[in-house]
């Protein structure tokens, strides 16, 4: 087990940034031992699971400090959340292991497929996912790793429905990475993030219909060639809080719905994404590198 460490990081914030971070509160390292972690998630029991992509699904629990695997092998997932029954909904991704799809982990540890295919064609590579009060999944199917052969000719985000049928919400993205609903459910944050710097790198909205759909795309901030948004969540009041940037500028970026930028918080790894725990919903669990880390906020959200 890794002592927490507290992180004072030497990356000042712009002039016009504002400080999210709690009075008094500072970055923790909590735990190092993986390959690249990712999709970090709230269990109903108040631990946080996280996929290291090496392989496993982890679970971090905040009353002893200990980190355990809960799925190995994971199947490679990548995003992760709960659902209103309390089971585990996955992102398997692509590469040796890697299931390509969307899988639920019931209660009693049995892992079932919930979708692997669009209109009969392997799913590229889940990477990401939400859920809305309906209990809609909405998840990214981009491409980064993996040489298993190809089916689909585009990367897309799809909705999975109550019934199991899969739709096809995004026919503009390039390769769409995060996704987050709004609180109020009505508007759609994608990372539409391309591995070329010549390519997409934006956070981008789409309004929901009340049938599921999508309305037009909007970009609210283009990162040009830097790094863009890996994972990202939406706080309680709407705030979006996204993983982005490497090196000096890696780190926690904060952003009006509108797409104004707020805030910034450094890393000290390439941040990949991030999640609301906590009783007050105010800690902010953060995937780095091969790391998983926390700090406390004054906004919050789950």
């Amino acid at each position: 087990m890794l002592t927490a460490v507290l992180l004072s990081l030497a990356v000042a914030p712009a002039a016009e940034d504002k400080s999210f971070v709690a009075p008094g509160a500072k970055l923790e390292k909590l735990w190092s031992e993986g390959e690249f972690t990712e999709g970090p998630t709230e269990g109903p029991d108040g631990a946080i699971y996280f996929s290291d992509i090496g392989n496993r699904v982890m679970k971090y629990d905040p009353g002893t400090g200990k980190t355990t695997a809960f799925r190995d092998p994971g199947g490679r997932t990548n995003g992760l959340k709960f659902d209103a029954k309390g089971r585990l909904v996955a992102c398997e991704g692509a590469n040796t292991g890697g299931g390509r799809r969307i899988s639920i982990t019931e209660k009693d540890g049995t892992v079932k497929t919930l979708a692997d295919k669009f209109d009969g064609k392997r799913f590229n590579s889940p990477n990401d996912l939400c859920i809305d009060a309906k209990g809609r999944i909405y998840f990214s199917d981009p491409r980064y790793v993996g040489d298993e052969k190809r089916e689909l000719d585009h990367e897309s985000v799809y909705r999975v429905d109550p019934d199991g049928s899969v739709h096809r919400v995004t026919t503009d993205t390039a390769k769409p990475n995060g996704v987050v609903l709004s609180p109020d459910g009505k508007t759609l944050y994608i990372s539409d993030h391309a591995s070329d710097p010549k390519g997409s790198r934006a956070l981008v909205a789409y309004p929901v219909n009340a049938d599921g759909g999508l309305g037009a795309k909007k970009v609210l901030h283009d990162f040009g060639k830097e790094r863009g948004i890996d994972g990202m969540t939406v706080a309680a009041d709407g705030t979006i809080v996204a993983t982005a940037g490497s090196k000096a500028a890696a780190g926690i970026y904060f952003f009006a719905p509108d797409g104004k930028k707020l805030g910034f918080l450094p890393t000290p790894e390439d941040p990949n994404n991030c999640c609301w725990a906590g009783k007050d919903g105010k800690t902010l669990y953060i995937c780095a590198g091969k790391s998983l880390y926390r700090v406390q906020l004054t906004i919050g959200g789950k």
